[in-house]
């Protein structure tokens, strides 16, 4: 089963996205709460049925310093919808440095996007505005839950009213 739970610290702030497993595992121990159940799936054991969580509340605050998104390949494919930035292609992908490597430009969530190799290797050392190429849109760094909310493969109704708050995680 491939399903996923949202864990919601004790403010009620999405903290974190685990297995309906180790959800239901948290939950069993006492350690959080049902919030809400996945409608007519159950979880079984031999002589057992439970429901199958789908966001559960931590029963004690667990305080989480803040590290905000991992900056990975993987998400700024997400965060830049797996389309190129400057032509909207969506072949041969690859991370672009707007601000070039070689004129101290860094690997931060707002110096990389998406790029396909041919606008990749036409823009080369130069920015942007030298080519006069456009980006589709600014390349930015996305909090947790707009993370969840807008990039994730995974997404459900009742998760909405969760993400959808002004979380900084």
């Amino acid at each position: 089963m491939s399903r996923r739970a949202l864990v919601l610290n004790q403010d009620m702030r999405p903290v974190a996205v685990c297995s309906v497993y180790r959800a239901f595992l948290l939950v069993f121990l006492e350690k959080a709460e049902l919030i809400s159940v996945v409608q007519d799936k159950q979880l079984r054991t031999v002589n057992r049925v439970f429901p199958m969580p789908s966001i559960i509340q931590l029963v004690r605050y667990v305080r989480i310093p803040y590290k905000g998104m991992v900056l990975t390949r993987q998400n700024i494919f997400k965060r830049d919808g797996y389309r190129c930035q400057y032509c909207g292609a969506i072949d041969n992908l690859t991370l672009d440095h707007v601000i070039p490597k070689s004129r101290g430009g860094s690997s931060t969530w707002d110096n990389l996007v998406t790029a396909c190799k041919t606008c990749n290797s036409k823009k080369g050392d130069y920015t942007p505005d030298e080519l006069s190429m456009t980006l589709l849109q600014k390349p930015f760094k996305p909090s947790f839950s707009m993370f969840l909310q807008n990039f994730s493969d995974e997404l459900y109704q009742d998760w909405l009213p969760f993400l959808q708050s002004k979380s900084k995680i």
